[in-house]
C-alpha cells in the first residue's frame, strides 16, 4: 500500500524584471524548491541566486503571437505530476501572479487532483513600469482611477468600450499591446480621446536595459509608430504621463539588447521532459 504523500504547489510571482523586486515570500520558497518552473519573463539573476543547485529548473516560457511556446496543457501536467510525486513545485511567473496570467488554469487543475498551494503575489509590470518611469498612476489632479487591460488581438475590446475608455479621465494600462497599438492608437484616436492624453510605451521596465518612448497620442504616428518595441514592453496613456519629464529619475539604456532571453534560446523539449517526469514519479 502506497503512502506517497503529495506536495505543494507555489504560484509566485517575481515581479517585473529588477531582481531586486522579488518578494521575501518568494525567495524563500525557491530556496526550499524541489522544481520549479519558471515563465520566460523572469530574470537569470533571480533564479541564479535563490534557486538551489540540486532543484530541477523548467523553463515553461511562452511569447505571445511568435516564437516557440509551451503549451499551458503540458504546464499543468507538469505541475500536477511533480506534485503528486511529493515535491514542492514553485511556478514563477513574470509580474504578479493572477494580472493577466494563465493562473485560472493552473488553480483549476490543483484543485480537480486535490493538491494544495498558494498564491504569492509579485510586483505587476504596470507598477514597476510607472515607477521607474517617474509617472505616479494615480497623480491628484491628473487621475483617480488607473485600468489595467490588453490588446492582444482585435475582438478583446469593444466599440462601446473603446467609446468608453477614450472619454475617461482613468489612467490606462495596457499589456501585451505594443505590437497591436496602432490599433489601440485608432480606436483611441477614432472616439475623440481629449488632446491633452500623452502615451508612454517603456521597453524591458526595471531592468537596466529600460527604455520610454512618450508622445502625445495624437502625434503617434509621426513619432512612434514603425518602431519594433522589444518585449515585453506596457502602454500607458493618460495625463499622468505627462509627468514623465518632470520625475523621470533613469535615463533610457538606448540598448536594444533582449534583457529576458527569447524562449527559443531556452526551449527544452517539452514534451519530451514531460516524458520524463512521468517516468520518473511512475517510479517515486
Amino acid at each position: 500500500m502506497s503512502t506517497k504523500q503529495t506536495g505543494k504547489v507555489i504560484l509566485a510571482g517575481a515581479g517585473p524584471g529588477d531582481p531586486e523586486l522579488l518578494t521575501i515570500k518568494v525567495a524563500r520558497y525557491l530556496q526550499q524548491a524541489d522544481v520549479v518552473l519558471t515563465d520566460r519573463l523572469v530574470s537569470e539573476d533571480i533564479l541564479k541566486a535563490w534557486v538551489p543547485a540540486d532543484a530541477e529548473l523548467i523553463y515553461v516560457g511562452k511569447q505571445c503571437r511568435r516564437g516557440l511556446s509551451t503549451p499551458q496543457e503540458t504546464i499543468n501536467e507538469l505541475i500536477v505530476e511533480y506534485a503528486l510525486a511529493g515535491k514542492l513545485v514553485v511556478r514563477l511567473k513574470g509580474g504578479d501572479v493572477s494580472i493577466f496570467s494563465n493562473v485560472l488554469d493552473e488553480l483549476q487543475a490543483l484543485a480537480a487532483n486535490q493538491i494544495p498551494y498558494e498564491i504569492i503575489p509579485g510586483v505587476t509590470a504596470a507598477l514597476g513600469a510607472a515607477a521607474f518611469a517617474g509617472i505616479p498612476l494615480t497623480a491628484r489632479g491628473y487621475s483617480t482611477a488607473v485600468r489595467f487591460l490588453t490588446y492582444y488581438k482585435s475582438d478583446v475590446v469593444s466599440e462601446a468600450y473603446w467609446k468608453e475608455l477614450a472619454a475617461t479621465d482613468d489612467t490606462l494600462v495596457f499589456y501585451m499591446s505594443s505590437e497591436t497599438l496602432d490599433g489601440v492608437v485608432a480606436n483611441l484616436t477614432k472616439n475623440n480621446i481629449s488632446a491633452d492624453k500623452l502615451l508612454a510605451v517603456v521597453e524591458q521596465a526595471t531592468t537596466p536595459l529600460q527604455n520610454v518612448h512618450v508622445s502625445n497620442i495624437y502625434a503617434y504616428n509621426e513619432q512612434l509608430k514603425g518602431i519594433k518595441f522589444i518585449s515585453p514592453s506596457l502602454v500607458i496613456i493618460g495625463k499622468v504621463v505627462g509627468l514623465h519629464e518632470q520625475f523621470n529619475w533613469l535615463a533610457n539604456s538606448n540598448s536594444r539588447e533582449e534583457y529576458f532571453k527569447p524562449v527559443a534560446k531556452l526551449f527544452t523539449t517539452i514534451t519530451d521532459h514531460t516524458e520524463k517526469v512521468k517516468d520518473h514519479v511512475s517510479r517515486a
